[in-house]
C-alpha cells in the first residue's frame, strides 16, 4: 500500500514540475516578445513626428495639466503650484514619491519650454520678426537643411 502512494506522489510531483515549467517557459517568451514589441516601439516613436512635442517622456500640455496652469506666462502661477502639489505629495504628508516625481517632470518640462521661448525671442530680436516654430517644425527644417542639394532621400 505503502509503494503505490509513493508512485502516486511521485506521478503527481512530476506532473507539477512538468507544468511548471511549460508555464516559465510560456512568461519568459511573452517577456521577450514584449521586450522587443518595445524596442520597436521606442524606435518608431523616435522617428514619427507625433513624438517630436515630448521632452523626457511628457507633453506640454501634460505638463500644464499636472500644474493646472493654462498661462505659461504666468511664472508666479506655475511657481506656487508647484510648491503647493510638492508639499501636498510629500511622503511624510501621505503622498508618494512617485506623484512628486510627476509634478517635479511636470515643473521641469514647463521651464525647458519657457528657457524655448525665450531663446527664440532672443533670436528673434537679432533677426527679422518670424513667428514661433513649433519644436516639430523647427525638427523638419533641420532634417531637410542636412541633405544637401542634388542628394536623395533614402
Amino acid at each position: 500500500m505503502a509503494r503505490y502512494l509513493t508512485k502516486i506522489v511521485i506521478l503527481g510531483a512530476q506532473v507539477v514540475g512538468r507544468a511548471l515549467m511549460k508555464t516559465l517557459r510560456q512568461e519568459l517568451q511573452a517577456f521577450e516578445d514584449a521586450a522587443r514589441m518595445h524596442e520597436t516601439m521606442t524606435a518608431n516613436s523616435r522617428d514619427s513626428s507625433s513624438s517630436c512635442g515630448r521632452v523626457k517622456g511628457m507633453t506640454l500640455e501634460e505638463a500644464q495639466q499636472i500644474l493646472n496652469v493654462k498661462d505659461l506666462g504666468d511664472r508666479q502661477a506655475i511657481d506656487s503650484h508647484y510648491q503647493h502639489l510638492f508639499r501636498a505629495n510629500e511622503k511624510s504628508s501621505g503622498g508618494t514619491f512617485y506623484i512628486q516625481s510627476k509634478v517635479f517632470r511636470a515643473k521641469e518640462r514647463i521651464d525647458q519650454e519657457l528657457a524655448r521661448l525665450a531663446q527664440l525671442a532672443r533670436a528673434t530680436d537679432s533677426h527679422p520678426p518670424a513667428p514661433f516654430p513649433s519644436p516639430c517644425e523647427s525638427q523638419s527644417q533641420s532634417q531637410s537643411q542636412a541633405k544637401q542639394p542634388g542628394q536623395q532621400s533614402r
